[in-house]
């Protein structure tokens, strides 16, 4: 893709709206919504499978309405018509235990368990996000005992492992975790699968029951643009220099694990983490970042996208289709 062609595609996907539409257009009552122009069709439309809600980045606080921001966006997931048949959760629910004290962890993870007990009814399943893990940051947290660590994620989700696979109308999904710690560096993560997972989700992938579609799903993303284009402008000093992506922005072994998902017909990967949205296709395999529910962490927007959630609907012959949609939340004081 040329500079031009970049530019343009990276300007869609912030664009004020904060809306990427593939291809379809679904209306949400408040928000605002552009589709993408498509191509008259010629032929029947696939046949829907499954319906699938990508909620990542919830981030739920007392502060700033988090907890109503994330059941206004529940009821907005189950407005749809149809609603979903599933809802994935792509980590970094409670706004933050990484770093925080007992009391707060546990103030977090009730507001997050209650909230979203009352609010949703559709079946949901869970990956685990660096803000998720308990006291990792022990100098500050002064964490211990059997909640530390993934464990509280465990617990807080309903989990029995940290990594799982299932499947349902056809379709496999992959839940992976992202976040790993840094040898002698307590107080920092970065992003791949360990070895014990990388043999697993091998064997996940070729034991799955025949000719199955995948989806997989992490917290952090295995290939994104967002990974370079979060944050501050690259200066103009670097250029002609290498850029440099950070180990905790994007899988450091997404190049191994593309290779992996290409040879097994994995169809689309979603992600979080970055609160932005892309979409990125090469060798059949679609990776998206799915913006955030909690937006710029429920202090509006994040780079100019909206607080919102993505729709997959997942058709009987390994397709499918994607886009996000804004939820009409405001930003509270």
């Amino acid at each position: 893709m040329n500079d031009i062609d970049r530019r343009t595609f990276l300007l869609s996907t912030a664009a004020a709206a904060g809306v990427l539409a593939f291809p379809r257009a679904l209306h949400l009552q408040g928000s605002s919504h552009q589709s993408a122009p498509t191509a008259t069709a010629t032929t029947a439309p696939p046949t829907r499978a499954l319906r699938v809600a990508h909620l990542t980045d919830i981030h739920i606080q007392p502060e700033r309405g988090g907890d109503a921001g994330l059941a206004m966006c529940l009821e907005g997931v189950q407005s749809l018509s149809p609603p979903p048949d599933l809802i994935l959760v792509g980590g970094d629910s409670v706004m933050d235990v990484f770093e925080a004290k007992q009391a707060r962890a546990t103030e977090l993870g009730a507001l997050f368990t209650t909230t979203y007990a009352k609010h949703c009814k559709i079946p949901t399943r869970h990956a685990i996000g660096n803000h998720d893990i308990y006291g990792w940051t022990k100098r500050d947290s002064g964490a211990g005992g059997p909640a530390w660590g993934k464990q509280y994620s465990l617990d807080l989700f309903g989990l029995s492992n940290r990594y799982y696979s299932f499947d349902m109308a056809g379709w496999h999904f992959v839940v992976l975790d992202s976040v790993q710690p840094v040898k002698d560096r307590p107080d920092a993560y970065v992003a791949y699968c360990d070895d014990e997972q990388t043999r697993w989700l091998d064997a996940d992938l070729k034991g799955r029951p025949a000719g199955s579609p995948v989806v997989v799903l992490s917290h952090i993303p295995i290939l994104s643009l967002t990974s370079i284009t979060y944050g501050k402008h690259r200066s103009r000093e670097l250029i002609g220099q290498d850029t440099i992506i950070s180990a905790a922005s994007m899988h450091t072994d997404g190049h191994s694990l593309h290779n992996v998902f290409k040879a097994a017909g994995v169809m689309v990967c979603l992600s979080g983490h970055q609160h932005l949205l892309d979409r990125c296709s090469t060798d059949g395999v679609t990776y998206i970042c799915d913006g955030a529910v909690s937006g710029a962490w429920w202090k509006g927007r994040h780079q100019g996208l909206h607080e919102g959630f993505g729709v997959l609907d997942l058709s009987t012959d390994g397709t499918f289709t994607h886009e996000y949609l804004p939820y009409g939340w405001s930003a509270r004081a």
